[in-house]
């Protein structure tokens, strides 16, 4: 289990209502990019839902964070064992990128190969307030950090207190 955490690891700003992210993760983009696509694998590091990878098309994602880690960790007070929301897909060029509605926002996963890697960069628009985006913040960072040991095969710390760690780090880096 790998908890240590590099300062570019964390989440940018790069707009008062944007995140982005970047993890470079075990390839080929192909393998990358079927976990971002298949529900049976996303639901391994982020949520399940079958979906139609192409433009125009809806799907819904399920979150149950309580099964990404054994052990889970301590859920937080407030979050169900199962969260849904209903998405559409914005764009997609396989293993280039996917986007996809998030709420009133968007999501873009941009897939770069380099060597047997994959540069992953992660975006997150049009978040609604400080709140959020200390929690997406942490969210993200803590999803990604499952993804990763999933493609490398190492042991991913327990999901909710990783996130409650992140979600520290991130109300103290990112602005009032």
């Amino acid at each position: 289990m790998n908890v240590a955490t590099s300062d570019a690891d964390y989440a940018v700003l790069t707009a008062s209502d944007t995140v982005r992210l970047e993890r470079l993760l075990p390839g080929p983009a192909e393998r990358v990019w079927r976990y971002l696509t298949d529900g049976e694998l996303r639901r391994k590091w982020l949520a399940s839902g079958d979906m139609a990878p192409h433009a125009g098309a809806g799907f819904e994602l399920v979150w149950r964070n309580d099964e990404l880690t054994d052990p889970p960790g301590h859920r937080p007070e407030g979050f169900g064992e199962e969260h849904r929301m209903q998405s559409t897909i914005t764009a997609c060029e396989p293993e280039r990128l996917l986007a996809f509605t998030w709420g009133p926002g968007e999501v873009r996963f941009e897939l770069e190969p380099r060597g047997d890697q994959v540069l992953l960069t992660v975006t997150h628009a049009h978040i609604s307030d400080r709140r959020n985006m200390v929690m997406i913040g942490a969210g993200w960072h803590m999803h990604l950090g499952v993804l990763a040991a999933r493609l490398d095969g190492t042991r991913p710390e327990p999901f909710w207190d990783g996130w409650a760690r992140l979600r520290e780090v991130y109300d103290r880096r990112i602005p009032a």
